[in-house]
């Protein structure tokens, strides 16, 4: 189908889910498919770009790499062989969209959303930083914990075709295929209302897919390094479970408001404390200096534990299949037919409460809490599409959102100059859901 096709399917299907939902609710819609039509207008394929002499040679040899690795995804790691990721856009900015994450002041579930096809996350996706940063204030102003972090990648789930984008193609090679390799395999496996799943799964994807590219490299060096980073994220990661572990036993406490406050705020400089210790370990490599920077909060916890919990049982039915993708595919699209507590059953491991215990629910103004069931099959009725079926609009700000920077963008990669000028220019042009 064309883009023009698309974008008028994308047009009436975002205007009758516009129709079924208050202001509040237009307001995000509107700038989900804003955005997201921003991106296709910006997309040509990536052949056109190498092709012209006027673009800079070094973006010229990048998208040459990015073709190499896009080709070795479909033919070495079974991913799906589409347009994904063969055309390329640059949207003068950082990042493509940035994710909102809330959580109760003394809680360490995340505030989920619900839409209508795409079902719950526990993020909510917006393509301008202004709208993100209100809608945070706002959940700030009512006590929540908040955390917003800029997303470089998204995926669609195959139903349109994802495009390089300036936010993430200039990465480090490594980097730039794990990323690659991470949304198309969401295209392979994408389960409603069940982020851990989705998101430990293409990260268990990503990871297998990097060490075999790199050994196909003929890179021992680079492969060391990676498996390094690798052993640094984890160790990370333990701080963080460690962090969520004692912030449980403080929440469970029967004990004052105020003295519960005071022991998160040890809780937290503690854990300020042993990632300085583990930084010296590393002989002062300053990754994840940049996660520190901001205050720490649940919802920043819940930011993270999100995409791991599931990865090593992932990696285990990899092995099972002795390294035969297509197979572990398969596996992996069985478990996703099963209900989710059958599913985490037979993965064999306990998941942190993220996923075990009950989500917080919000109310966007002027509405009941949240889509009902009922509501989202009458919305199906009227577009003539099965609550089974994927969305045949822009994903309507759900299932196009990404988490942020970890572990999508390496941690030390710093924003060019550029780039931050062009971000404070942009917020003077007008956009669809700027207003809202």
């Amino acid at each position: 189908m064309g883009a023009s096709g698309i974008l008028a399917r994308g047009l009436a299907v975002g205007t009758a889910l516009i129709a079924l939902g208050s202001c509040q609710t237009m307001g995000y819609y509107a700038q989900a498919l804003g955005g997201q039509m921003q991106v296709w207008r910006a997309t040509r394929p990536i052949e056109r770009w190498v092709r012209d002499e006027s673009v800079e040679r070094s973006l010229r040899h990048r998208l040459e790499r990015v073709a190499e690795i896009r080709e070795y995804a479909s033919r070495e790691l079974a991913l799906p062989d589409n347009r994904s990721f063969r055309g390329y856009a640059d949207l003068h900015r950082p990042y493509v969209l940035w994710n909102v994450f809330a959580a109760q002041e003394f809680s360490l579930d995340p505030v989920t959303w619900c839409f209508p096809f795409a079902g719950c996350v526990a993020y909510r996706g917006y393509f301008s930083e202004q709208g993100a940063r209100r809608f945070a204030a706002r959940l700030r102003d009512k006590g929540f914990d908040v955390f917003v972090g800029g997303v470089p990648a998204y995926s669609t789930l195959g139903w349109f075709s994802d495009p390089v984008l300036n936010t993430f193609v200039h990465y480090p090679e490594t980097e730039l295929a794990r990323l690659i390799f991470h949304e198309l395999a969401h295209q392979v496996v994408y389960v409603r209302d069940d982020t851990v799943f989705n998101e430990s799964f293409a990260t268990a994807v990503e990871l297998e897919g990097v060490r075999r590219w790199l050994a196909r490299q003929g890179s021992p060096e680079r492969l060391r390094a990676f498996e390094q980073a690798q052993e640094r994220k984890q160790q990370f990661l333990a701080l963080v479970a460690r962090t969520r572990a004692e912030l449980r036993s403080v929440y469970a406490a029967d004990r004052p408001k105020e003295d519960k406050r005071a022991a998160k705020a040890a809780v937290f400089a503690a854990m300020r404390e042993a990632y300085a210790a583990l930084r010296r370990e590393w002989g002062g490599f300053p990754g994840y200096d940049r996660w520190f920077e901001e205050p720490l909060d649940n919802a920043k916890l819940a930011s993270v534990a999100a995409y791991n919990d599931l990865v090593p049982a992932f990696q285990g039915l990899i092995a099972q299949a002795n390294g035969d993708l297509g197979v572990f595919y398969a596996e992996v699209r069985k478990l996703a037919r099963l209900p989710k507590a059958r599913r985490l059953a037979r993965l064999g491991g306990k998941v942190s409460d993220v996923t075990t215990q009950d989500t917080q629910r919000t109310q966007r103004p002027g509405e009941a809490l949240q889509w009902e069931s009922r509501t989202a099959a009458e919305a199906s009725a009227r577009l003539q599409v099965s609550p089974e079926q994927k969305p045949s609009a822009s994903c309507l700000g759900c299932i196009f959102s990404r988490h942020p920077v970890l572990p999508r963008s390496p941690p030390w990669f710093e924003v060019p100059a550029s780039f931050q000028e062009k971000r404070r220019c942009e917020t003077c042009i007008p956009n669809p859901g700027a207003s809202f």
